[in-house]
């Protein structure tokens, strides 16, 4: 028999059987919902696991009790929010219970009274509320900024001591900020499918998002966490972040490492960190954190080095760098590191890490204009873009030559034009290509600029409706970076245009195992891959689990089930996609899908049939 000791976050649903009686259909669509929505989503990104689901609730074992206390907050925030624009009669009202305790294994699932507490307590709890045990608020209460009120012991069924009991006082808490995906503003396709996902993603595939393999065979594992700003001024974050991503960067490009990607890794920023436990979540040997700390034109790295699974510092050191080539430090600091695995592993070269990464030359102020602008396209907002071509403008003014920032102000004039935030679309789909190429034509390019460049070029080839050479062009940048699955990942749309399903099925596949946190993400282009591929009964597979979250899941489907002969359904999936947005049409679809003409008026006569206007 197994034991464990963990936290245990026990919720369920206030009236759940009144509610059904009166509306049992109307019931369950909305408990769906808001499983699917909001707590499965806010579990994971708490790093939780559900091991049992009920009709009207669900048990939930976290490794970190802080992590099971700030979920149960984030979901009755999450609630209240959702209610707020819900009948009053039709709100799903949720009370939780949080206690830390020993459990007993068998399988999959959870017994003893590590988990008898947690449910004792949820069924104490008001709706809307949060109750813990005494060892929780103990444990937390210096933790959290949550406040705790003292309920007093209580006596439970089957438990022998007295419990002490607290309220997590959830109102007037500082708001929480989501970790959950949120839902896309954008209308149109976005220029291709793989614009319209990353946008909703909220841009963060602007930046180098390196995903490399998980912990595999024998090439060792590595996390690098958010690097803390030191510099004094809370504004410099964006160079801090920007540091630890560019490391990422460098480290991907080995053949012969595993490199988590940044939406995984930056999960824990600003958090106590515990790096065993980091190195069990994430799967990997080893965890790089550090600080950066930027004065005038001076910038200084702290890094270590730590073995995950011992949690023993394998090395640490700092690196100081002045004046010009700042990305010297990053070259400096992924050197170190690939050489202390080698040392330890003895399975990683230097020499294949120097060939694969070379020098990326730029003047501190070019580099800083390049994060700065970066910084903006993160927020995702047409002010916060439009400010980040404002930087990028005035940058390129001083550096003309710079292929970096051009090709940076590319992918702007993408997500600009994608989410519909341009005021000339068509403008700005030229000029995507413009940078690309006026940047690759420069001479001398770093390995980082020649797969940004290709990266681009495809993106601006599959607009153009060249999928031969757009192909080319991705497959240009991932031989760039062997171990970005992040690239991978979002590329397979235009491997899909170009008709190769194989090839996308299998870039999404990379992406979807070593990047759980945007996995739905990558499950959306690997169901569209199959879909335009033809294999709509394997497409229906991938596609059941997910959300419509943007208005071309339930089209998708609708193209799947027309295939499969259940045209009803079909119909009911137009009828959502149209509930999403009314202006979609047949014409639309056509306008802004990006494959084969033969594949596209096929899907155009599957809508009509499914009921989608013409125009």
């Amino acid at each position: 028999m197994d034991r464990k000791l963990a936290a245990i976050l026990a919720a369920d649903v206030v009236g759940y059987s009144k509610m059904m009686e009166s509306d049992e259909q109307g019931t369950f669509e909305r408990l769906r919902s808001g499983r699917k929505e909001l707590f499965e989503p806010e579990i994971a990104r708490h790093h939780g696991r559900i091991f049992k689901l009920m009709g009207d609730g669900l048990l939930a074992e976290f490794a970190s009790v802080v992590d099971a206390v700030e979920c149960a907050v984030a979901l009755q925030c999450g609630l209240a929010e959702r209610n707020s624009s819900v009948a009053e009669d039709d709100r799903i009202n949720v009370r939780i219970g949080v206690n830390l305790g020993e459990l007993i294994i068998e399988g999959e699932d959870f017994y003893g009274e590590g988990v008898n507490i947690a449910a004792r307590l949820e069924h104490m709890a008001e709706p809307g509320s949060v109750y813990v045990s005494g060892k929780v608020a103990h444990e937390v209460e210096k933790k959290l900024s949550f406040g705790f009120e003292p309920l007093g012991k209580h006596r439970m069924k089957n438990i022998d001591e007295p419990v002490s009991v607290f309220r997590v006082k959830v109102q007037g808490t500082p708001k929480i900020r989501s970790r959950s995906r949120r839902r896309s503003s954008f209308v149109p396709w976005a220029v291709a499918a793989s614009v319209a996902v990353l946008a909703a993603a909220g841009g963060a595939w602007l930046y180098f998002d390196r995903l490399g393999t998980p912990a595999s065979g024998s090439a060792p594992s590595i996390a690098v966490l958010a690097f803390d700003n030191m510099s004094g001024d809370p504004s410099l974050g964006y160079f801090s972040d920007g540091v630890s991503e560019d490391i990422i960067a460098g480290l991907a490009r080995s053949t012969d490492l595993s490199v988590i990607a940044r939406n995984s890794s930056f999960t824990y920023k600003g958090k106590p960190t515990d790096v065993r436990q980091i190195g069990t979540d994430l799967n990997v040997n080893y965890v790089l954190e550090g600080s950066v700390r930027k004065d005038a034109d001076q910038v200084r790295i702290v890094a270590q080095l730590i073995n995950a699974k011992t949690g023993a510092h394998v090395w640490a050191e700092r690196f100081d760098q002045s004046g010009s080539n700042p990305m010297a430090l990053q070259d400096a600091v992924t050197e170190r590191i690939v050489g202390a695995l080698a040392s330890e592993t003895g399975q990683i070269k230097r020499s294949s890490y120097r060939e694969a990464w070379g020098k990326d030359a730029a003047s501190l102020e070019e580099y800083d204009y390049y994060l700065r602008g970066h910084d903006k396209l993160l927020q995702n907002t047409p002010e916060a873009v439009e400010e980040g071509y404002q930087i990028w403008t005035e940058a390129i003014s001083k550096y003309p030559e710079s292929s970096l920032l051009k090709f940076k102000m590319g992918f702007l004039y993408y997500i600009r034009a994608s989410n519909g935030w341009s005021k000339d679309p068509e403008e700005d789909l030229r000029l995507v290509g413009e940078m690309a190429r006026e940047g690759m034509s420069k001479p001398n390019l770093s390995p980082l600029e020649k797969k940004l460049g290709n990266w681009l070029l495809a993106y601006a080839s599959h607009v153009e409706r060249d999928f031969k050479k757009a192909l080319a062009q991705a497959e240009a940048a991932i031989a760039m970076a062997p171990g970005d699955a992040y690239m991978a990942a979002v590329l397979a749309d235009v491997a899909t245009g170009a008709g190769d399903t194989q090839k996308a099925v299998s870039w999404s596949d990379f992406g979807i195992r070593n990047d759980p946190a945007l996995s739905y993400l990558y499950l959306w282009f690997k169901g569209w891959a199959l879909t335009a591929g033809g294999k709509y009964q394997d497409s229906a597979a991938v596609m059941e689990e997910q959300d419509d979250w943007v208005v071309h899941i339930p089209v998708i489907k609708a193209i799947n089930f027309v295939n499969m002969g259940m045209l009803e359904e079909a119909k009911a999936n137009i009828k959502k996609a149209l509930e999403f947005d009314p202006s979609w049409s047949a014409a639309k679809w056509r306008e802004i899908t990006f494959v084969d003409d033969e594949v596209l008026d096929r899907q155009v006569s599957d809508l009509i049939k499914a009921g989608l206007p013409e125009r």
